[in-house]
């Protein structure tokens, strides 16, 4: 078996290479465990000259080479910012008003595709086999294709997949679900992402047909930060605001996907409709900003800053805040450490690929005194963790109900919930994912040479 030759947007910085955090890294990071590899993509640097192929930097680390090129600035903009997350993110997250549409973007979106195919052409080897990640790249596999490689290819998805109706509405939409046909297999995170896709591939008579592989997390690494988070200093000052109080806790990427406003309105709906609660609980969002550049996330900020002034305003008293909102990100072992604090996980995106908070909150919990998830149903998580409470994100008062449930759930019905859950997130972990994505990948007969259809 020849190399694993990653390819992504960004490839890990050094520090991530050796402490993976995210779910992707960490599942690549048990891909390439063990088996000489290649990490191909963007450097994360603007800076770049034109070029058609720019030379890979190449960089050694733990037994993987990791090889990066720059981008320009206008590559960047349009590629990057553009079309990948003005375009094709929210139409795959079902919300085509706010795709801004523009032709000029989708040409330097398959042109960096192209350079990229052109840049990793120069390091690869006759064995390797490759896979591509996440909606950056669909056209990769067919640029790869164009440039005479004949390896095997799969390509996974990492964010949901709409139905037929709603992504052919993009412009170009079929030259991208065409260009899906060039890869040995093409995986999504849920049955539901891989109906939408084939019934959209079947109409243009796509052969590939789109698999389900679920990603998980490594539960029993995240157990462990989160019994060394419950120890640290940032857990003790924690718990002496919280004064004896029930947490709520909610930990997403400030994205409009993630239903953060929703949640915040529900929260305020469960202090006016369930009285019982009131100083007896505190709701703690923590949403690092991504994307501050792009105007849907500055009005999504503004939004929350408003909310949350709002509800602390009406509510609060001298001796209790009942919503804190922190936008930056907090270290992985603290993080890990609060999800075990916490009563409630509030995890309510409208729409999400999979969601590894949900199950990051599971692997947390004591099991002697486990919390209660609150799930949105339009989680991808969601059909593996049927046992949490479940939500419709779009209703505050369901979520206040909800969040009702849960805080006066009795042990043993919390029991029986998180030892279900539990079982499901060990079942299902970043190791799995790959591997059995990676077992169908190698089973693939070899191809023979590709006629480009464009």
């Amino acid at each position: 078996m020849g190399r694993l030759v990653i390819v992504s947007n960004r490839v890990p910085s050094p520090r991530e290479r050796t402490q993976p955090a995210g779910g992707l890294t960490v599942g690549l990071a048990d891909a390439i465990k063990g088996q000489p590899s290649l990490w191909f993509g963007w450097s994360g640097s603007s800076q770049g000259k034109e070029s058609p192929a720019p030379t890979p930097e190449l960089a050694e680390q733990g037994g993987v080479t990791y090889a990066t090129i720059d981008l320009t600035a206008k590559q960047h903009e349009g590629f990057y910012q553009g079309f990948s997350n003005g375009i094709l993110w929210p139409v795959c997250h079902y919300r085509l008003g706010l795709m801004q549409y523009s032709r000029e973007e989708l040409e330097t979106y398959l042109e960096v595709n192209a350079i990229f195919a052109r840049s990793l052409k120069t390091l690869l080897k006759p064995d390797d086999v490759i896979w591509v990640q996440d909606y950056h790249l669909f056209p990769l596999g067919e640029a790869l294709r164009r440039e005479g490689v004949t390896s095997k290819i799969g390509f996974f998805l990492h964010i949901p997949f709409p139905p037929e109706a709603l992504f052919r509405a993009l412009p170009g939409a079929d030259l991208l679900l065409a260009d899906l046909g060039a890869y040995d297999v093409v995986g999504v995170q849920t049955q539901q992402d891989a109906d939408n896709m084939n019934q959209s591939l079947s109409a243009l008579g796509v052969e590939v047909q789109a698999q389900s592989f679920p990603i998980g997390i490594d539960p029993v690494a995240f157990a462990k930060q989160a019994l060394r988070g419950e120890t640290s200093k940032e857990m003790a000052r924690l718990t002496q605001a919280l004064n004896g109080r029930a947490l709520i806790l909610g930990v997403d990427r400030l994205d409009y996907s993630k239903g953060i406003p929703e949640r915040f309105r529900g929260f305020e709906r469960l202090l006016q409709r369930f009285p019982a609660h009131r100083g007896k609980v505190s709701f703690l969002q923590i949403a690092p900003v991504s994307r501050g550049e792009v105007a849907e996330y500055k009005a999504l900020r503004r939004e929350l800053d408003e909310l949350s002034g709002r509800i602390n305003g009406n509510w609060a008293e001298i001796d209790w805040i009942p919503l804190r909102y922190i936008t930056r990100a907090l270290p992985r072992k603290v993080l890990a450490g609060v999800h075990r604090r916490a009563a409630v996980g509030l995890v309510t995106p409208l729409r999400d690929g999979m969601n590894l908070v949900a199950k990051e909150y599971v692997a947390a919990q004591d099991a002697a005194d486990p919390g209660v998830l609150v799930l949105s149903r339009f989680a991808g998580a969601a059909p593996e963790l049927s046992d949490a409470v479940m939500v419709n994100p779009y209703d505050p008062d369901e979520i206040a109900e909800a969040l009702d449930q849960a805080l006066t759930m009795g042990l043993k019905e919390r029991s029986r919930r998180w030892e279900a859950m539990n079982e499901a997130v060990h079942r299902v972990t970043a190791a799995t994912w790959a591997r059995d994505f990676l077992a169908v990948l190698n089973a693939t007969p070899e191809r023979k040479p590709h006629a480009s259809h464009r």
